[in-house]
């Protein structure tokens, strides 16, 4: 899962929000320096992405991608996951609006920017500014993140590719994304 079902799943504290969201910038045993709530936020990172990669289901999804995008398949489905969350996002947060959502976390964000790791500092209010949580509900909004990933980390993603390919697997991609959340959201009931 990529930013926005991390968030998601983090409980209504700012700081383990903040904590799930940085969780990829801090390695091994980093997470002992920083407040409690935001070292649970990253230890729930960490277990989010145990619970994701290890899931049958979305498994299933990255053989679905392997073809296409090769090593990157898993990077796509998390990718994928976060449109398919933010595309419908009402539904999974009982009525809950992505725009309130991604205002409320980008306070989070700012409310706790001392803590944030250097290179989420460096792009963090540019993600606010694109207002990056509540682009991912677009076929558009997707492709921007896809490119600005393509320039930062890998010139192998192919952001044009990857939209076509949503576009022809959008219902496959949306059953194997229903039935990875019904899981996910028992997994963590009290995180939403």
């Amino acid at each position: 899962m990529n930013y926005l079902a991390h968030i998601y799943f983090s409980d209504s504290c700012r700081q383990v929000a903040v904590g799930n969201f940085i969780g990829d910038f801090v390695k091994g045993r980093g997470y002992k320096s920083y407040p409690s709530g935001i070292r649970k936020g990253i230890l729930l990172h960490r277990e989010i992405d145990h619970f994701t990669d290890n899931h049958p289901v979305f498994q299933e999804t990255v053989a679905l991608l392997r073809p296409s995008f090769g090593r990157y398949s898993g990077i796509m489905a998390d990718m994928y996951y976060d449109y398919l969350l933010a595309s419908d996002f009402e539904r999974y947060s009982n009525g809950r609006s992505l725009n309130q959502f991604a205002r409320n976390f980008y306070l989070s964000v700012l409310f706790y920017y001392w803590w944030l790791p250097e290179r989420v500092k460096g792009f963090i209010f540019h993600f606010i500014g694109t207002n990056r949580l509540k682009k991912y509900d677009t076929f558009a909004g997707l492709q921007q993140s896809l490119e600005i990933m393509s320039v930062h980390k890998s010139s192998a993603i192919n952001p044009t590719l990857a939209i076509e390919f949503l576009a022809a697997n959008e219902p496959q991609l949306r059953n194997h994304f229903g039935r990875f959340m019904a899981e996910a959201q028992q997994r963590f009931p009290h995180r939403r």
